[in-house]
């Protein structure tokens, strides 16, 4: 079996880290220091430069001007952009497009995905629910107005909302099903109230008061909403390894050059000890990471497995949240008091940790979900 990335996904990896070359962490006011969000919109020059290297429709087919490539290929740069803390609403926008280039109707894959591919509109998504422990689908109600649907709700700490030109937002019938809806930021009925990420980012809480939708605007295959949720919390393990191997490289410098009793405290055996276990971690993240990014490709073959993917995603999102905690404790301690200083990158770079740790849902909610799954699919 081969396990090595194909030609195309080495060669977005290669055009991602050209781009990623001249980001700075440090670019924005400190989250540390910021009362309200570090900056009121993301990082448009660099949303433009992904845009022109061919990076934002990466993942849609060619007939809406992108590149056709899969998942992994965009848990690939995803992984890229977490190294440099990139400020682009990536992984949303790209999981959004998917759902609706797969479920969508052609009306509305027409009318969102060209623009989508070149990145003149910005899609997200809303996937918190009402209070971030709820399902998401629940917290918005959705009912037939003739050929339209009228949507009712709120959904919390969704990424970029203030500044995107269209959200998804999951919402269900009353009858058990799951629909996702493509609103416009500027519809009528749509409120945002600002909120602010552990990272410092500027987040927003929708409150939906009869939003009415157009009937070609919402997809009611109960499949694109998981798929998206899917999607999405498999990006989020991809941003919390490439943090991760980030601030593992960070730390490996620091401890090489500081000195006490005049040798460097890496060849301390506790501080090696220490930093080891944190690679463990690292590529535990990694191969649970490619296993669920490769199911969820391989699922619309036809490939199956004991378990669906969404246990494969489960388990990568624990591993995810489990190991990006430990690495940036880590970081911290054997940086010393050098690791809180605000100057310094690292503190960035924990603050994104808490937020990816706990976006979508922490490690025990996760370990939760696997154990329904374990229960409803015994293994032989």
């Amino acid at each position: 079996m081969d396990f090595t990335f194909t030609e195309e996904q080495r060669a977005a990896v290669e055009a991602a880290r050209a781009v990623f070359a001249d980001v700075a962490p440090d670019g924005v006011p400190s989250p540390a220091l910021t009362p309200g969000a570090v900056a009121d919109d993301f990082d448009r020059p660099l949303w433009a430069k992904l845009a022109a290297s061919d990076l934002i429709g990466l993942v849609l087919a060619e007939e809406h001007g992108g590149a056709g490539l899969d998942t992994v290929a965009l848990c690939l740069v995803l992984r890229e952009a977490a190294r440099v803390l990139a400020r682009v609403p990536l992984l949303e926008h790209c999981a959004t497009a998917m759902a609706v280039q797969a479920h969508g109707s052609p009306e509305l894959a027409a009318a969102l995905l060209p623009g989508a591919g070149r990145g003149t509109l910005v899609l997200t998504a809303a996937a918190h629910g009402r209070s971030g422990h709820d399902p998401a689908e629940l917290a918005v109600t959705a009912r037939r107005d003739g050929e339209a649907w009228i949507l009712e709700g709120t959904q919390t700490a969704v990424p970029w909302a203030h500044t995107a030109d269209w959200i998804a937002v999951p919402a269900h019938t009353g009858e058990g099903e799951a629909v996702l809806a493509l609103v416009p930021r500027t519809a009528g009925g749509l409120a945002l109230a600002e909120q602010v990420s552990t990272s410092g980012e500027r987040f927003a809480e929708l409150a939906l008061d009869g939003v009415r939708v157009e009937r070609s605007h919402l997809i009611e295959d109960p499949e694109a909403w998981e798929r998206l949720r899917l999607v999405l919390t498999t990006g989020t393990c991809a941003l919390a390894l490439g943090l991760g191997e980030a601030v593992l490289d960070m730390t490996s410098r620091y401890t090489g050059k500081r000195e006490q009793f005049g040798f460097p405290v890496a060849t301390f055996q506790a501080v090696a000890v220490q930093a080891a276990d944190r690679y463990i971690d690292l590529r535990a993240m990694e191969v649970t990471l490619w296993q669920a990014a490769w199911r969820l490709d391989a699922a619309t073959g036809g490939a199956g497995g004991p378990l669906p993917s969404t246990g494969d995603v489960a388990v990568a999102k624990i591993w995810a949240s489990e190991g990006v905690r430990r690495v940036v404790q880590t970081a911290q301690h054997l940086h010393g008091g050098f690791g809180a200083d605000t100057d310094y990158p690292l503190h960035r770079y924990h603050a994104w940790a808490k937020q990816l740790e706990l976006q979508l849902g922490p490690a025990a909610a996760h370990e939760e979900a696997l154990g329904d799954l374990l229960a409803a699919h015994p293994l032989a």
